[in-house]
């Protein structure tokens, strides 16, 4: 008659290929919990700017065509007080987010003869960013404005972004805002 204790492996391997286990299942998750970007999850800050048409039907439609991803970027939530007709994505590796502003006024830069660039169907202008010269490479950035629809459309781009962005919010634009003909300000 053989006894109940020589079935199977000893109480005290159990226990100790129990522990471990556990052990090493709160290590992944302690290891996953820390290698979590905590920018990542902040809201981005939007400062507010005149936008006299963030509230309007179009800026509404946009807001609700917009896409969640936008290349490797994903939508962010704004921090409060968020401005009406704004919306941001941030990179998965963290770095200056992509913000779009719907219904602001024309750019002053934007006159009769300035260069436009078409993609996909939305004629863009960029404007310069204030300051741009005396920041650091990995700190510029660029501003667009969609001037060809009822409403003005301001994209600010990261340094490097490259044109994934652009593309895909201007094939968004034009399928939510009809085209409209280009109304540049008279040259002084």
């Amino acid at each position: 008659m053989q006894s109940e204790s020589g079935d199977g492996p000893p109480r005290a391997l159990l226990i100790a290929a129990t522990v471990v286990a556990v052990a090493a299942v709160v290590a992944v998750l302690v290891i996953a919990v820390l290698r979590q970007d905590p920018a990542q999850q902040q809201p981005v800050p939007v400062a507010a700017v005149p936008a006299p048409q963030a509230s309007s039907a179009e800026c509404s439609e946009l807001a609700a065509a917009l896409p969640e991803n936008l290349g490797d970027a994903s939508r962010a939530a704004l921090a409060e007080p968020a401005p009406p007709g704004a919306a941001a994505w941030r990179s998965d590796g963290g770095g200056e987010p992509i913000i779009l502003r719907c219904g602001l006024d024309r750019p002053a830069e934007f006159v009769a003869g300035a260069p436009l660039q078409g993609v996909d169907d939305v004629q863009w202008f960029r404007v310069g960013e204030a300051g741009a010269e005396d920041q650091s490479t990995e700190q510029q950035r660029s501003t667009w404005y969609a001037v060809d629809r009822g409403v003005y459309v301001a994209l600010t781009l990261p340094q490097g972004v490259g044109p994934t962005a652009i593309q895909q919010l201007s094939a968004v634009i034009a399928k939510t805002l009809p085209a409209k003909p280009v109304d540049p300000a008279p040259v002084r």
